[in-house]
Parts: structure tokens; sequence; C-alpha cells
């Protein structure tokens, strides 16, 4: 996939996203990522893309100017995704990791300052927060939005199971992880991992991935879709902890 960054800051990129996995990503082609300085599509001498906002207040605003004349130029597919970082957004998840991560190419600009012109929101597909609280710039929301998407690219992962299984992707979190040894400071593994019985680690897997989210997120709950064996397996977990306060 083409994955466009739009951005008064190019230097930052592509900082740690040329590390571990999204680095080999890129440097395999896997996905073409390419920086462009909002500045370039200035036409002062100051080479201004901000301005100070109608109605009066604090900070500046990024004008509409420049933003719409980089997408004119930087857009190239008709289903492209077009992200704009700003705390003003709906908060990022893994649905629309997966929502871009199917698209040819992905557009992502960095909103700085009191935020962008508002008329800009017309060009966009989505307007994304990465958390209820305000950072210098977009520029590090956007790399966590780049490294989330190229996971669910075709062959990034070694492993193509991997994105399936991870916290969020079917709407849950992750089930329990253990490796080597078996026993560590008196700590042991869950013996049905050690069985070798596939069937059963399936069931313990899903089980447990359902007892951290109803503890830790219960609210996931709420949107997953659940089979009938899920909700069997909350009504051992729940009679499971009715037993243990008894």
């Amino acid at each position: 996939m083409f994955i466009d960054v739009v951005t008064l800051f190019p230097e930052m990129f592509p900082g740690p996203l040329a590390g571990s996995i999204t680095g080999r990503a890129l440097s395999a082609g896997l996905a073409d990522m390419r920086v462009h300085d909002l500045r370039e599509w200035t036409h002062d001498a100051h080479r201004t893309a901000d301005d100070r906002p109608f109605g009066g207040g604090a900070g500046m605003v990024m004008t509409p100017g420049p933003i719409f004349e980089a997408l004119d130029d930087v857009v190239g597919a008709d289903d492209a995704g077009v992200v704009l970082m700003t705390p003003a957004g709906t908060p990022f998840d893994q649905e629309i990791a997966k929502d871009l991560a199917a698209r040819p190419q992905m557009v992502i600009i960095c909103g700085r300052y009191e935020g962008v012109d508002e008329r800009v929101r017309g060009r966009l597909t989505h307007a994304v927060s990465v958390g209820d609280f305000v950072l210098t710039g977009g520029e590090l929301p956007a790399m966590i939005i780049i490294d989330a998407v190229l996971r669910l690219v075709p062959g990034v992962l070694g492993d193509e199971d991997s994105a399936p299984s991870d916290s969020f992707y079917n709407g849950l979190l992750d089930c329990p992880h253990y490796t080597r040894p078996a026993v560590f400071r008196g700590m042991a593994v869950p013996d049905v991992l050690r069985r070798g019985d596939h069937g059963e680690v399936r069931r313990w897997r899903r089980k447990e991935a359902l007892r951290r989210t109803r503890a830790l997120r219960p609210d996931l709950l709420t949107r997953a879709q659940l089979s009938d064996e899920d909700k069997a397996l909350l009504r051992e977990i729940e009679e499971e902890e009715r037993e243990r306060t008894q």
C-alpha cells in the first residue's frame, strides 16, 4: 500500500518506524511511505500555513489552502483513506486499522496548533484521535496509526496468524501467553498448554480472552459478536467467580 504523510515537520519521519517490523516492511517494499512538507503548498515568502482564528482566541489555526492543494496532488486512489490526526476525532481502534489496511492508499494529515480549519473535514474519510489527551502535534499519533495498519498488510508479519490473534482484532483482549521455562520462580505454566491437546488449548485461550476482557474491558463485551460457545464460557467464568467469593 501507499502511505502519504502531510506534515509541517517532515524531519520527524520515519523516526521509530525505521526500526523493527515496520522498518523491514518499508525496506522490503511491502508499503511505500512518502513524507510531504505541507509548506511546499504555501505561496508566500514566509511559507505560512497557519493564521489567527476568526472570532478571536488564543493560538493559531492551520489554513485550508495548503491542505486542500496537498490532497489534490497526493491522493491518487478513489478509495484512499484520508486521515486527520486530531484530539477531536473518533478514538482509533482495530476496526479503523482494518478499514485503512484494506485500502490501496492512506494519507495522514498531521494537525498542529489549535487545530485545522473545519472545512478540511469535507475531504476526510477519518478524523482520528489516539486518546483523551493533547499532544503538541499529530506526528507521533500518525506513527501509531501507521504501525497498527502496517501490521495488517499481507507479508509484514512473519506469521500470518499473528495479527488475527492480537488484542482487539476480533473485539476482545488477547489471552495470556507463556513460554519456557515451564516453571519460573515457583510459577507454573497452566497444564492445559503443556498437554498438547489442540482443542483444549483453543478453548482455554478463548475462555481466558473472555475472562480478561470481562475483567479489564467489559465495554468490549457489549460490542463483541459472541458465539454460543462464548456465552457458555462466560457463564462458566461467572460461576467460577461466584464460587471463589463464597
